[in-house]
């Protein structure tokens, strides 16, 4: 293999990883580091990091298996299979399909955060907590993120298999590829060498209950712990079934820019320029990054416990895509060396997220976010009321962070158009819609 891990490890201050590549059918796979600052435990090939929203993959891989079954129509309501499904806007009741909820066009709340236990009835009672959530946009009209309408998929999938979705993912999934290093809950997580998260300012690890965070989010990426190697066994299914291949076409392009090089989105994989297809997983202070090349068989996954994994991964991923599948990975996004001022008539006000009400404005040819929290969540991932964060103009319709965070340097976009000619929604994967 053409990368020496350990060396990565050091240079980006990741406590550990792992890579697997698979090319001409073979994987090859390599660790370096520790498992945890704190109990110094080396991370192996066999131990298991949490892939965080890489899981959406397997979410969607169990919806297409039952359009293949014949049980699911992706374009009928989800409502006629899910007998009392109800969202509080009665029109997207109606309309709300699983189209819109694989490729995040359904207008769901993706910041609903609500714990409903830990038994097998928890998606099913967090699915019923959303016909008291403002639905934020109606299906099918903007892409915005959503974790909540992966819940939804989730319990889809408990409803027409008629079992718990961990029971479903096993036995789809987990069995049948013969993985012997996935852990679908924190329970069976122990049983392995287990990789815990840490934020990379001061080296922290993150407190063992942010581990095992609500049951509700599995289908979302909130359990699935697995190897690079066997991360890869599942890739390899969506290379040989052409059953899969469904997934991978085109759902929603172009996207709005929010870095990362991403330019549309399939059912449920994200699309990159030349072909690539991945998906990114943050789950507490852990980082997974998978990036396919499906023509020419390909695939890298890249598996890190720390809030700063992207850099290592972008360098692995540049190295090794180019080298066999040539193609080029893009570069993190930076700030213009020399910004032009933003078009402050169109882009500047108020847009409202769930978590956030967002300010932009301009002083004095500098550009600035203001956050200010709605709710205790959102000043508890704050730390505080409120944070200013200078930005400066990307693109015509982008903004990036003057200054970077651990994960690098923010990009935000402003689309859409109102009837004064004002941007509708500022867009950082999930939309925040403007307010007067």
């Amino acid at each position: 293999m053409g990368w020496n891990l350990g060396e990565l490890v050091t240079k980006y201050d990741v406590p550990g990883a792992q890579v697997a590549v698979l090319a001409d059918g073979e994987i090859q796979d390599e660790a370096a580091g520790v498992l945890s600052l704190r109990t110094r435990v080396e991370a192996t090939t066999d131990s298991v990091f949490k892939i965080g929203s890489i899981t959406k993959i397997w979410t969607a891989t169990l919806i297409q298996q039952l359009v293949d079954d014949g049980v699911l129509d992706l374009d009928r309501p989800v409502r006629d299979h899910l007998p009392g499904f109800r969202l509080s806007d009665p029109a997207a009741t109606g309309s709300l399909t699983a189209r819109h909820l694989l490729t995040h066009t359904g207008g769901v709340d993706g910041n609903h955060f609500t714990d409903t236990g830990r038994n097998d009835d928890a998606i099913e009672k967090f699915v019923s907590t959303l016909a008291d959530v403002d639905q934020l946009l109606p299906p099918g009209t903007v892409f915005s993120y959503s974790n909540s309408g992966y819940v939804v998929l989730g319990r889809l999938v408990e409803v027409l298999r008629g079992k718990p979705f961990n029971s479903v993912l096993r036995e789809r999934l987990v069995a049948p590829l013969g993985l012997r290093t996935a852990a679908t809950d924190v329970y069976e997580a122990i049983l392995h060498r287990a990789a815990v998260g840490h934020v990379q300012t001061g080296g922290e690890v993150v407190p063992a209950k942010e581990w095992a965070v609500s049951y509700y989010s599995t289908p979302s990426g909130s359990h699935l712990a697995i190897s690079a190697r066997e991360l890869l066994e599942f890739v390899r299914l969506h290379l040989t079934d052409p059953a899969l291949v469904a997934l991978r076409e085109p759902q929603v392009e172009p996207v709005p820019d929010f870095g990362g090089g991403i330019i549309g989105w399939g059912l449920g994989w994200m699309l990159y320029q030349d072909g690539v297809i991945g998906h990114t997983g943050v789950a507490k202070g852990q980082k997974a990054f998978l990036r396919i090349v499906p023509s020419a068989g390909v695939a890298v996954a890249v598996l890190t416990n720390s809030t700063g994994g992207e850099p290592l991964a972008r360098e692995l991923f540049d190295s090794v895509l180019g080298e066999l599948a040539g193609v080029e990975t893009a570069p993190l996004p930076v700030p213009p060396v020399d910004p032009t001022g933003i078009d402050a008539d169109r882009l500047c006000g108020t847009y409202r997220s769930t978590l956030y009400d967002i300010t932009l404005t301009s002083e004095h040819d500098r550009a600035f976010l203001l956050y200010r929290a709605r709710n205790e969540i959102a000043e508890s991932f704050l730390g505080k009321p409120e944070d200013r964060v200078e930005v400066v103009r990307l693109g015509d319709s982008s903004i990036i962070t003057a200054e970077p965070k651990a994960d690098g340097h923010q990009v935000l976009s402003l689309v859409g158009s109102d009837e004064h000619g004002r941007a509708r929604f500022l867009h950082n994967g999930a939309a925040a819609y403007r307010i007067a």
